[in-house]
């Protein structure tokens, strides 16, 4: 069965470095490769680096700007984890808030080499945190 595949494209200022970046830090694969642009692939999703440093915000104009993924509750413990013993700087370090509340959640903030913000987050009770009731027996990865 197919499930959708979902795609996120932006500007990166060095396309190698960029690439080292996903696929060192989150463990991302490479999909196509081109002259000025890649396709990885991260917490099933395509996206493409496009080498383009003229179109990278500066970092005071990113505002609440970002992407993201709701990982596993285990999963984001591991890639806490792992993160961590690779020294990489947070812009978030890997908190829990909501502590024993149906809201329990999990997250960490990070920036890509050319400022691009990634939040990975994980609930406790998915359905809730959301406010979905037809999530209660989805997985993370399928949100």
């Amino acid at each position: 069965m197919f499930h959708p595949i979902f795609h996120l494209a932006f500007p990166v200022r060095n396309l190698e470095e960029s690439k080292n970046f996903y696929v060192n830090t989150f463990g991302a694969k490479i999909g196509r490769v081109r002259d000025k642009w890649i396709d990885v692939f991260l917490f099933e999703a395509q996206i493409t680096l496009h080498e383009q440093p003229s179109e990278v915000l500066a970092m005071t104009k990113h505002g609440v700007r970002h992407f993201g993924a709701v990982l596993a509750w285990s999963d984001w413990e591991a890639l806490a984890n792992r993160l961590d013993k690779m020294r990489v700087q947070f812009k978030v370090k890997p908190n829990v808030s909501f502590v024993g509340t149906d809201a329990e959640q999990a997250k960490m903030l990070l920036s890509d080499p050319s400022g691009n913000v990634i939040e990975v987050k994980a609930y406790r009770n998915l359905s809730v945190a959301l406010e979905m009731e037809d999530l209660q027996e989805c997985s993370a990865t399928e949100v």
